[in-house]
């Protein structure tokens, strides 16, 4: 599988599992955006599509269902968290939450801006 080319900054959060700064410039541009899909940034594998984003006030991306088969969740190296990983690349997207009572299917996908790319339907 051929990979796109990454910036520091996208190699940092998704080959080293980093995670960019909350509310970060590309934040704003995410709640404006229209219907379309959301691929990673490193494969283009679709992730997740408009329908299933919204709006959790923590200052990254949220959604709260994946297109499936497109994410893999596994145990966070701290112990607590569960990480989520772009199912056919392994890249780090970021945390997944549930309990937190904030969306219909009580889970929030916490996505790094930078694993992520959107590809509108216009």
């Amino acid at each position: 599988m051929s990979y796109n080319t990454l910036t520091p900054e996208e190699e940092y959060v998704l080959l080293h599992k980093g995670t960019e700064r909350p509310y970060g410039a590309n934040y704003e541009t995410f709640l404006r955006e229209g219907e379309g899909v959301y691929i990673c940034r490193q494969c283009n594998a679709p992730l997740y599509t408009s329908e299933h984003k919204f709006d959790s006030h923590c200052g990254w991306p949220s959604f709260e269902d994946e297109i499936a088969g497109a994410v893999k969740r596994v145990p966070d190296a701290d112990g607590r968290r569960v990480e989520i990983i772009c199912a056919a690349c392994g890249g780090h997207l970021g945390h997944v939450f549930v309990g937190e009572h904030m969306t219909a299917k009580n889970t929030r996908h916490c996505v790094n801006y930078t694993s992520i790319k959107f590809l509108s339907d216009k």
